[in-house]
């Protein structure tokens, strides 16, 4: 007997996404992630080689974060009118514009056409393009799982996609230094031109392969009232009448929407704290390992720190959440924790050992975390809503970069102190705040009827 149309049944939904498309749909995220944290790993030593205050790498990102947090809203709805793939599309487009561009800006610097504070311009004006339009593909392949994923299994179906940012940091670091060839001229701009052509690659298959997107469960739709003293709203029931109701478009998503306002505010503020750590490490590694001298050897000890937090922030989202079926309000309140934990390992640690452990136990922490509000996010609201809902993450994650980065490395060249223990007191507030003000899982995960 043949089973039954889901968009004609009352019962829980099931996932509809094919394994072909969420190879795909990892694919994008994959490369976008490797790409970005090949260029993490070579940009401290570009700084020294350019004799610039760390400082102002970490600021160079600044403005590509700015356009990221406008441009994301902006790109999840016109994903409900346009479809995911095609923002996919624009979003690797922009990534591969970007990196051609980066590449080329600090390669004339390096060669001496530019000076380093031409070449740093030039380089956040090329880095802009991933801002603004790369940050059309993250929230339209989120709203794509999320549109298409039952409520009790999102949280694991998120982290799935969420783990190919941290399966992309273990093959970026690694491959960086195989990219930087002296011999053909690149040096250390190698990985921006190596990832581009990588990323055209991914754009070719995603054409190609990925179908034109329709959703399953619809992605716009009426609103529906919120369930009885949960807090959370109730799932459409996908029935013809609400396929009719999906052609109309639901109110405008705020920050300040009581639903989501605790998930952002965990998202925020968490998000900085990872923000600052990422971007302390590259340079903690060369003052610790007495590598300012010689920065083209520190491409290889920062690419094994970035790789070990990869492995464990896999580790979180391939091993623990699944293993122990971890809710949003768990994987973000034990995340937190072990993050602050990793952090202050990470400020005493005083050999190339001590520092990838360290940084490998905040980012399983982070790695716990992000799933966490991520799918708490997306929960909080409607079907109808996913793609605003992905869009305010999308935003959320790029704000933690407009001058958190630069912050921490700016006290941390003053105080090592100072930079870590503003990252632990940031976990701290995270972790007392979703104490009180997270939604339970149960009341979260459960189907609505």
């Amino acid at each position: 007997m043949a089973d039954p149309d889901p968009k004609l049944t009352s019962t829980a939904p099931t996932s509809a996404i094919p394994p072909s498309r969420m190879v795909l749909l990892f694919m994008v995220m994959l490369v976008t992630a490797a790409g970005n944290t090949a260029m993490q790993s070579v940009m401290p030593s570009i700084g020294t080689a350019l004799r610039v205050d760390d400082v102002w790498i970490s600021l160079a990102y600044s403005w590509s974060a700015l356009l990221w947090v406008v441009c994301a809203p902006f790109w999840a709805r016109r994903s409900d009118q346009r479809g995911r793939k095609a923002m996919m599309a624009l979003g690797l487009t922009g990534f591969i514009v970007s990196f051609v561009l980066c590449g080329a800006a600090l390669w004339a610097g390096l060669s001496g056409v530019l000076s380093a504070v031409w070449t740093l311009i030039a380089f956040a004006a090329a880095r802009s393009l991933y801002g603004g339009f790369g940050s059309a593909a993250p929230p339209a392949v989120q709203a794509y799982v999320a549109s298409r994923t039952p409520r009790a299994e999102r949280t694991q179906a998120l982290s799935l996609i969420a783990s190919s940012f941290g399966l992309g940091t273990v093959i970026g670091p690694a491959l960086a230094p195989l990219m930087v060839v002296p011999f053909l001229g690149l040096g250390l701009t190698g990985p921006f031109l190596a990832f581009a052509a990588i990323g055209a690659v991914a754009l070719v298959l995603l054409r190609l392969r990925l179908p034109n997107d329709e959703p399953q469960y619809a992605a716009r739709g009426q609103a529906v009232a919120y369930s009885s003293g949960t807090g959370a709203p109730v799932d459409p029931q996908e029935t013809p009448e609400l396929e009719d109701a999906a052609s109309s478009e639901p109110p405008r998503l705020s920050w300040r929407d009581p639903r989501l306002r605790p998930w952002v505010f965990a998202g925020f503020f968490g998000g900085h704290a990872q923000a600052m750590v990422l971007g302390i490490s590259g340079f903690l590694v060369l003052d610790r390992l007495g590598l300012r001298e010689t920065p083209t050897d520190g491409a290889g000890p920062v690419g094994l720190v970035l790789m070990s937090g990869a492995i464990a922030t896999l580790l979180a989202q391939w091993g623990l959440i699944p293993r122990f079926d971890l809710g949003p309000r768990a994987a973000t309140l034990w995340g937190i924790t072990t993050a602050a934990l990793g952090t202050v390992i990470l400020a005493i640690a005083g050999d190339l050992h001590l520092i990838a452990l360290g940084y490998a136990i905040a980012s399983l922490g982070f790695g716990l975390f992000r799933p966490g509000t991520t799918a708490g996010t997306s929960l909080a609201v409607t079907r109808a809503e996913q793609g605003q809902a992905s869009g305010i993450v999308a935003s959320l994650a790029g704000a933690s970069y407009i001058y958190a980065p630069a912050l921490g490395v700016w006290l941390y060249g003053h105080s090592d102190w100072l930079g870590f223990g503003l990252i632990v007191a940031l976990c701290a507030i995270v972790l007392a705040h979703g104490w009180f003000a997270l939604q339970a899982d149960r009341e979260l995960t459960r189907e609505r009827s």
